[in-house]
């Protein structure tokens, strides 16, 4: 059996945590650094109690220091891009779930994926990419029949960017096939008529809500609703795991859950 050594950068935090205990609980992987800012007030703790599975002798690391087959990033775009350069200087295939990115930063991923290997996805859960094929497929149906679309999504009230990436993606696989040019954020005051080639985002903020997306089309007289939810944090955290063992030893390039999942 092939063992995966691999790092999660970002391991304190609520999804760096259920990466450690199941990674930890992972046959096929060997968790061999976790990686957090050494200002976090539990910098140099056991990751394993933080995890809440009790000491794995692996304390809280600012620097990587041993070698990896694939590291794990979830944090926030500042602390993406430092941990990306450092992939970049040791070769190391890089899974990334981090959103709220920007332009020049998701370019520099692009970039990047020309030295090594790269998976961005903004939802590692196997859900929630079936149903973006299910929106392609749709989007594909109904791009001359007249079709508004609508996307409604729900996260924690921790959550800090907004709409979702996993709504943002929604948007660029639909409009890609449908044409849409305008992508509204919320709507107030008179707006005016709605029009066609736009697509409508709408964050909702409430309590512990993992995630859930919902898509809608809608042509004069009828809808689809496509609706994908999470009931905890598990399902992207055993996605990204099967990323990173994915993204061992792979060529250079830009990956997606796609190919993970046999869906490209």
């Amino acid at each position: 059996m092939t063992i995966t050594r691999i790092a999660i950068h970002g391991a304190a935090g609520r999804m760096g945590q259920r990466l450690v205990a199941l990674a930890t609980a992972d046959e096929e992987l060997s968790l061999v650094a976790a990686l957090e800012s050494a200002r976090h007030p539990r910098f140099g703790e056991d990751a394993g109690v933080i995890a809440g599975i009790g000491p794995i002798d692996l304390p809280l690391d600012e620097a990587l220091k041993v070698e990896v087959n694939a590291l794990i990033d979830f944090s926030v775009p500042a602390a993406a891009e430092r941990i990306a350069g450092v992939c970049r200087e040791k070769n190391i295939p890089l899974v990334t779930a981090t959103t709220g990115m920007s332009e020049e930063q998701t370019a520099m991923l692009h970039t990047l994926a020309e030295r090594i290997p790269v998976l961005w996805a903004p939802n590692m859960s196997l859900a929630v990419n079936l149903t973006m094929k299910l929106a392609e497929i749709a989007a594909e149906s109904l791009k001359d029949q007249d079709a508004d679309v609508e996307i409604i999504e729900r996260h924690h009230r921790f959550k800090e960017d907004s709409p979702s990436g996993t709504a943002l993606q929604f948007g660029r696989i639909i409009s890609a096939v449908m044409g849409q040019t305008e992508h509204r954020h919320g709507r107030q005051g008179q707006v005016g008529r709605r029009p066609h080639g736009e697509i409508g985002y709408h964050a909702v903020r409430t309590g512990d809500n993992p995630g859930e997306h919902t898509i809608v089309m809608a042509m004069l007289g009828e809808s689809v609703e496509l609706t994908v939810r999470a009931t905890n944090r598990d399902a992207y955290a055993l996605g990204a795991l099967a990323a990173a063992k994915y993204l061992a030893g792979r060529s250079p390039g830009m990956y997606a859950m796609n190919d993970v999942l046999g869906l490209a």
